[in-house]
């Protein structure tokens, strides 16, 4: 195009010619959309600027921002945060959930990636029935990849990359699942029980730790001699920072684990953990070996001992919920209250057993209060 066609006070080209006019057409239609642009981000009160309106005009502005992308970007800033505001787990977390994502946009939408903007409770809808049926995964697990989905969406809402939030007045409802745990007898099978393999033997004293101070497998993993601290009360206690969710725990240190500690001290002034600890995967294998050896016929994994210090040593000796709350380092009484619960209905059914022992007597059926 020739300089001395252009016609600057009509921003167009002169000339008839078949070209010139569709060179104007196509001019034509690009102020069309800058105008529209221009109206929209109007309408919508936004701070326009010309760099901005450029892409508002092109699609590369925040309104236009997609899924996959905010989820990388997230995770990104995330990873380095890992260590200080965030574990490594939870990172994984929203890498699994933004694979989840990616596989269902293929699967549903024929693209990879999908506008933060489009997403909507039929797309909430649709992915939920997604991760049930083609996912495979339950329903509880279902529901917190959409937790994680959720916190994604709210931080698109919070920066205004999108006008409404499509998780609003949407309820994630999780579905309560009985906890296992060990009674009284299983747990004293354990402690009893003498095993002539030291590997064995070795799980089965972190188990038994775990069930005497609620730690979870991988804060036990990391439990030094600078986590025992001497309490107000002049006795022994673990203070730790949970890994899970970096809240504290000030646990006493109760005479079995007590034991448990004095048994490899001498491993541990070496600079080694407290105790000796296998591999997560190995540990829940050799612990289906020790249950099937003391004949406990229970899916024995390490949490197993975390619910078992809830409920079975603490709360049915009458330790008060709030205690066991602290111990346990949840952020909320509400997570706590669950073993309360289980704790109910086993009180329930030892009564239960209770009245048809007594049940069976003439005389006890005849007695009056």
């Amino acid at each position: 195009m020739r300089l001395e066609k252009w016609n600057a006070k009509a921003n167009k080209l002169m000339g008839t010619s078949p070209t010139t006019k569709e060179v104007n057409r196509n001019l034509d239609m690009i102020k069309k959309n800058v105008y529209r642009a221009y109206q929209d981000m109007m309408d919508k009160q936004q701070d326009i600027t010309a760099l901005k309106l450029r892409n508002r005009y092109l699609g590369k502005d925040d309104s236009r921002k997609h899924i996959l992308e905010v989820f990388d970007e997230h995770n990104a800033k995330m990873e380095k945060l890992v260590g200080k505001d965030y574990t490594m787990r939870t990172l994984q977390r929203y890498k699994t959930t933004k694979r989840h994502v990616s596989d269902f946009n293929l699967a549903t939408y024929s693209g990879k990636d999908y506008l933060v903007k489009d997403i909507d409770v039929k797309y909430i809808n649709s992915f939920i029935y997604y991760l049930k049926t083609t996912a495979n995964v339950s329903h509880n697990s279902a529901m917190k990849y959409l937790s994680y989905l959720k916190k994604v969406i709210r931080i698109c809402y919070a920066n205004g990359w999108i006008e409404k939030d499509p998780f609003y007045n949407f309820k994630l409802r999780t579905q309560e699942i009985e906890k296992e745990f060990l009674t009284k007898e299983e747990l004293n099978k354990l402690i009893e029980k003498e095993l002539s393999n030291e590997r064995l033997e070795q799980v089965l004293d972190a188990f038994i730790f775990s069930c005497f101070t609620g730690l979870a497998y991988v804060d036990v993993t990391k439990l030094t001699h600078d986590d025992i601290i001497l309490g107000i009360d002049g006795e022994q206690w673990i203070k730790v920072k949970r890994t899970k969710t970096g809240t504290v725990s000030n646990i006493p240190l109760l005479p079995a684990a007590k034991h448990i500690i004095a048994k490899y001290y001498d491993e541990a002034q070496k600079g080694l953990p407290l105790l000796p600890m296998s591999s997560n995967q190995k540990t829940n294998s050799y612990l289906k070996e020790i249950a099937d050896i003391c004949e406990i016929n229970k899916n024995l994994t390490f949490h197993v001992a975390r619910h078992t210090f809830a409920t079975t040593v603490t709360l049915s000796n009458g330790v008060p919920i709030e205690s066991v709350s602290k111990m346990l380092g949840h952020k909320s009484l509400k997570t706590t209250q669950h073993y309360a619960k289980i704790v109910d209905r086993k009180l329930s059914d030892d009564v239960q057993k209770l009245k048809k022992v007594f049940g069976e007597s003439k005389r006890a059926g005849k007695m009056k209060l």
